[in-house]
């Protein structure tokens, strides 16, 4: 075994001699092994291109790997993982789900779900990505073409979140611009919108029945302008659809140049953010009833951890917060060089993750038991699920403070921010997929990557707009609960079958090891084998069994049966390729019968060095010998190859099957 290091003279003169002694092994065994048969010039020649042509038709290939864009440096790729995992969700809704879990008891399954589901789950999806160098689509289809489908439906449930995702920075916009005012619009009831608003809050006064705040009965009758339900879409709100065309000016300009540019954003969306979560911290924190607020969120009610629902909101929050099953985190990972150290990755990204949640719950609840001091109500009567939380509460938090205009547009830039990094990210993964799986029919018809940019944002734009118009917010809750809530375990669970079952764990596990020299721990592989599988499948189930049609403001507006047949249609559009596609692989792999059929449809499509059955980092492999120069460190060969890498003379004539030796170098 010759062990080569890389980065310096020594090691360049050490790979030579390496690579002579190489030469000398592989010249002693040709000659010993050659016969008199020996094909000719010409025969060889026509070898070399029928290989040739195979290559070109395997995606994968060693040109191909070479012409994919890699990040400038690990940080932008990190922190566009951590971009993407920290949001708006972390926001509203894990401080919602907290307080309605549990409290501080919440804590036991959310971690429990992040050490067993999310952290596991995450370094698979990255091991996948940065391993095929493919997005979700493309690695599916190479290490378990059967379940290609999976890849897609992470994919469309992207796409569908991300036509709605930028409402939420729409509305963002909206009220950044509407701060830039002496006194804050929603500061008072006003009454050129008031319908049942209601402000004078004291020790003795009771708000009437069916009154609302001013933040409140400003967002739905100023920014939604809301209409009586989904069946009254009315018009278009146009102030919304400016904001909604200018938030995706922001994403096409983040992401135009792929990751050249958006590896670039990321260095500010990723990090100013949290120089403001530290200023709304302390300003939260110094709040007359803060105190109250985040008992109310600590105190543990252990009661309902006996609750299973529980249970499934903590691992909805972990994949919903870190973005498992959104393939997002597969093609950012695709970017990376091939020894790129994904291990460190997934902890940084993970733990930071939860940070960020638990650090926006007590800015929500401090906030939260300030309010509730000042209008005389128990928090329970001031807390809101879903965005309402951002643009009701906060607002009215906002317009107490002193200097509140600055506050505001501060906390609503916050936003944006947030919102941008975590929207771009849901339309890379898109135009990773494309690339991977039409590049000579974009190439011929688009000609440059920023006109596809550019379509994908405007056909999102497009489908975004019933989101905007009067009876917006019902069609904004109804896809927000179909679009991925529904569907996500089922793409979950479909895609880590396919991974760790059919193309299997101890395969995935000998990929790392083969990019970054180490093994994943026993804790990763057995929740690769088990633990995660299981868990998603009890989860998946239980929340079909408890399955509830979605409501608005509380369970006041019922959703018509038409409007929730649209939903299991919206659901239904990243839960059939997943049937559909293994049908049509089923019928188009070869085989006699079906269960051959079966067989060679999950079958992965990872070409191996015949001699040592290595993929990326074979030291004289022919398929990605070029690759392997630039990227890879040498790691030397027990077992003499031919120049080429294709011949095993030594291992005919021994006896060793290429799977046994790559057992022993696994």
């Amino acid at each position: 075994m010759c062990q080569v290091p890389v980065g310096n003279s020594q090691g360049e003169e050490e790979r030579r001699g390496c690579e002579g002694e190489e030469r000398s092994e592989v010249s002693s065994t040709t000659t010993a092994t050659s016969r008199p048969d020996e094909k000719t010039s010409s025969e060889e020649q026509e070898t070399l291109l029928e290989q040739k042509s195979q290559e070109d038709e395997q995606p994968g290939t060693k040109e191909d790997a070479q012409a994919r864009l890699n990040w400038a440096n690990k940080l932008q790729f990190v922190l566009a993982c951590i971009g993407y995992s920290v949001g708006l969700g972390n926001l509203w809704r894990f401080p919602y789900l907290c307080y309605k879990s549990g409290g501080g008891a919440f804590l036991i399954p959310y971690f429990t779900m992040l050490f067993v589901c999310g952290i596991p789950l995450l370094l698979m999806e990255l091991t996948v990505g940065q391993f095929t160098r493919r997005g979700p689509v493309g690695a599916l289809a190479k290490l378990c073409p059967l379940l290609k489908g999976a890849g897609v439906g992470t994919v469309v449930m992207s796409f569908l979140v991300g036509t709605y995702y930028n409402i939420i920075m729409a509305w963002s916009i909206f009220y950044m611009i509407q701060s830039f005012t002496n006194d804050l619009p929603w500061k008072d009831c006003n009454a050129t919108w008031t319908v049942a608003c209601f402000d004078e809050y004291g020790a003795n006064v009771t708000a009437p029945n069916d009154s609302k705040s001013a933040t409140e009965e400003y967002f739905d009758e100023v920014v939604l302008q809301r209409s009586a339900g989904v069946e009254e879409a009315g018009s278009i709100r146009w102030e919304l659809a400016l904001a909604l065309v200018a938030a995706w000016v922001l994403v096409y300009f983040c992401i135009w140049k792929s990751i050249k540019s958006s590896g670039k954003v990321v260095y500010v969306t990723a990090t100013v953010p949290y120089l403001l979560l530290g200023a709304f911290l302390w300003r939260a924190l110094t709040l007359p009833g803060a105190s109250n607020g985040l008992q109310y969120f600590f105190e543990p009610r252990w009661e309902l951890l006996m609750d299973a629902q529980v249970w499934v909101n903590a691992a909805a929050q972990n994949f919903n917060s870190i973005g498992i099953a959104f393939g997002s985190l597969i093609a950012f990972a695709s970017y990376n060089k091939l020894d790129n150290n994904i291990v460190l990755d997934t902890w940084a990204i993970c733990l930071t993750n939860s940070f960020t949640s638990i650090l926006s719950g007590m800015i929500v609840f401090s906030t939260l038991g300030n309010i509730a001091l000042e209008q005389g109500k128990d928090i329970d009567d001031v807390v809101a699920q879903g965005p309402g939380l951002v643009f009701t509460v906060y607002p009215q938090a906002l317009a107490k403070m002193p200097y509140a205009a600055a506050w505001s547009v501060l906390f609503f830039f916050m936003l944006l921010i947030f919102g941008l990094d975590s929207q771009f990210s849901n339309v890379e993964v898109i135009i990773t997929s494309l690339q991977d799986e039409f590049p000579k029919w974009i190439k011929k018809h688009l000609k440059r990557h920023e006109f596809l940019v550019m379509l994908v944002c405007f056909i999102s734009f497009l489908c975004g707009l019933p989101n905007i118009t009067e009876g917006g917010i019902y069609f904004f809750q109804l896809i927000d609960h179909f679009a991925a809530s529904v569907s996500l375990m089922y793409v979950a669970f479909f895609e880590v079958i396919a991974v760790v079952w059919i193309y299997g764990a101890g395969r995935l596990a000998a990929n790392l090891k083969e990019m970054t020299g180490k093994l994943p721990s026993f804790y990763f592989r057995c929740c690769w084998y088990f633990a995660a599988p299981v868990l998603i499948f009890a989860i998946w189930i239980f929340s079909l069994v408890d399955y509830k049609n979605p409501t608005y403001d509380n369970g006041k507006y019922k959703y018509p049966d038409w409007a929730i047949g649209v939903g299991w249609v919206i659901a239904s559009l990243s839960i059939l390729p997943t049937p559909v596609l293994a049908v049509v692989e089923i019928t188009r792999a070869k085989g006699s019968t079906l269960w051959e059929k079966i067989g060679n449809a999950i079958r992965p499509k990872i070409e191996q060095c015949s001699c040592c059955a290595r993929t990326h980092n074979c030291p004289n492999g022919y398929f990605l010998k070029e690759l392997r120069e630039q990227q890879m460190k040498l790691v030397a060969c027990d077992i003499p190859l031919s120049e080429d890498g294709l011949t095993a003379a030594s291992n005919q004539e021994n006896g060793i099957h290429p799977t046994e030796t790559y057992d022993r170098l696994a």
